[in-house]
């Protein structure tokens, strides 16, 4: 028997009564049991159901002051193969209770108990343009706050977890989202971006049907090979049958972009009710993070944006949302400087006469900034040696780097310097000093590439030595920026356990040294 489809989105637009606090541009609104975001041309609304689960009930157009949102009630079991907790959409779920669709949290406590059942418990803040909730399992000590927030202009939404273990003994984190996303039935089309070096951004688009789409990278990085973004367009003729007619300008698109530049996964999932939820984080595959006592675990953002003038639309609200809060110096960015990088003039042949001379000719062209490339380094003289020895080549700079900043200086352009601090060549002084620094499995082959290894930063001698080069080299030299280039080959080896953490090397990849040092280079380099 097939269930009507009021029941079936019920967590769509019905009766109800709802309280508005409004302002001009973006608003909070709530029930005891019922919560509202308005901004730019977009509302979102969740509640809190009969069965404790926070629910959503609306992300779409702005609604009026006055409109009704109803109150969150979970759908019926499927003909009893799929009990409500599966059926019915959840803003963050837990794996547990037989829940059959993607789960935003998967836990394994101590006693090898994996089920994880969250229920609302109270308002953390709330304020026109956010809210913070705190959702607890059922009977275990694991809370979750959930945080949202709106912005004003162009309605895009930026949620996020941390997820606290106030149990006795620590738990495994199987798998963290940030945020989960849900649209009501209809047919959709999902965009999405692929690609390989030299062949980035590739746009796929292709209707959603049954079952899941996965984009994710497991890297440990981001990459050319997918992009942590998405849209999803629908139909705005409600046809049944032909193309699904939303285009660059015109009808529905949903979209979101994940804020993480470690190993990532977005879901988007198809369910048997015809609904479409998406799922994005932490990417499950080899994470194992295991929580202690009192820890906490915090989730990148997940942003989310509606526009109803197509893809094009879409686009326009995110760039403007990323000049306005993302980009250095926000909400008023400076351009961008122009660039003068050295790589395919000189390559590895670096020496002060020759960047001396590059840069006259950079300065004559109108360049704002000018870097200097691989080579300056070590014994860096190819890709086979030198990498991980960060100290200047005096045979290619006898007097330092001083002499060629000044001389960058003196053109009217500042200066900027490559370097590479997670890789490692075999052939350096810091490999064969600390050949057990490096990513490798005890006993099976070093997983070689580019000439290249990758150091072990979850070992905390190896961020010692990385912080230290990194904040002699600014500290000693007026860079103002750093190109920082990411080439690690070897990160499928990023599972194996840190000896000094207990924790998956993945939970310690490239990403997190470059947030763990954006404070290093922080201090020293001018925003």
């Amino acid at each position: 028997m097939k269930i009507s489809l009021k029941k079936r989105v019920s967590y769509v637009l019905s009766t109800s009564i709802l309280l508005t606090l409004s302002s001009a541009g973006s608003t909070t609104a709530q029930t005891a049991q019922i919560f509202r975001l308005d901004g730019g041309n977009s509302t979102y609304a969740f509640g809190v159901n009969e069965r404790g689960e926070l629910q959503p009930l609306y992300w779409g157009g702005r609604l009026g002051a006055h409109d009704i949102v109803p109150p969150a009630h979970s759908l019926p079991e499927m003909a009893s193969f799929d009990s409500p907790y599966t059926t019915t959409p959840q803003e963050y779920a837990g794996w547990g209770a037989g829940l059959f669709t993607e789960p935003a949290l998967k836990v394994t406590f101590d006693d090898g108990n994996r089920d994880l059942v969250l229920h609302f418990v109270r308002i953390m803040q709330s304020s026109p343009q956010s809210i913070d909730l705190q959702l607890k399992d059922i009977s275990r000590e694991i809370f979750v706050t959930l945080r949202y927030s709106i912005d004003p202009e162009t309605g895009i939404l930026a949620r996020s977890a941390d997820i606290e273990n106030r149990e006795k003994k620590q738990v495994v984190i199987e798998q963290a989202a940030a945020a989960q996303w849900t649209l009501p039935p209809a047919r959709y089309t999902l965009s999405y971006l692929t690609g390989r070096w030299a062949g980035e951004w590739t746009l796929n688009q292709e209707p959603i049907h049954g079952g899941a789409r996965v984009i994710e990278s497991r890297r440990g990085t981001t990459g050319h090979q997918a992009n942590s973004w998405f849209a999803i367009s629908r139909d705005s003729g409600n046809l049944t049958t032909g193309a699904i007619a939303a285009d660059e300008e015109h009808g529905e698109v949903w979209f979101g972009a994940l804020g993480w530049s470690g190993s990532w996964r977005i879901t988007v999932e198809h369910t048997q009710l015809d609904a479409v939820r998406i799922t994005g984080g932490f990417n499950p595959f080899d994470f194992g993070y295991k929580l202690k006592p009192g820890e906490h675990l915090a989730t990148p953002v997940f942003y989310g944006g509606y526009s109803d003038h197509g893809l094009g639309g879409a686009s326009r609200l995110l760039h403007h949302f990323e000049i306005s809060h993302i980009l250095p110096q926000a909400p008023d960015p400076k351009p961008r400087p122009v660039i003068y990088n050295s790589w395919e003039a000189t390559e590895f042949s670096v020496d002060e006469a020759g960047q001396m001379a590059i840069a006259e000719k950079a300065a004559s062209i109108g360049v704002d900034r000018f870097v200097m490339d691989d080579g300056w380094f070590g014994q860096r003289k190819d890709d086979h040696a030198g990498l991980g020895d960060w100290y200047v080549n005096t045979e290619k700079f006898p007097h330092g780097l001083k002499p060629l900043i000044d001389k960058v200086h003196s053109l009217g352009m500042d200066f900027g310097l490559w370097v590479e601090p997670e890789m490692v060549n075999p052939n350096s002084d810091l490999y064969r000093k600390h050949p057990d620094w490096v990513l490798n499995f005890p006993g099976r082959p070093r997983s070689e590439s580019r000439n290249q290894l990758v150091l072990n930063l979850a070992r905390p001698d190896v961020r010692d030595y990385v912080e230290g080069f990194l904040d002699k080299l600014l500290t000693e030299n007026d860079i103002a920026f750093l190109k920082w280039d990411t080439t690690a080959t070897g990160l499928s080896l990023v599972g194996i356990r840190s000896p000094s953490t207990s924790r998956s090397a993945s939970t310690w990849s490239s990403s997190a040294i470059s947030i763990r040092y954006s404070g290093t280079c922080a201090k020293n380099i001018p925003k």
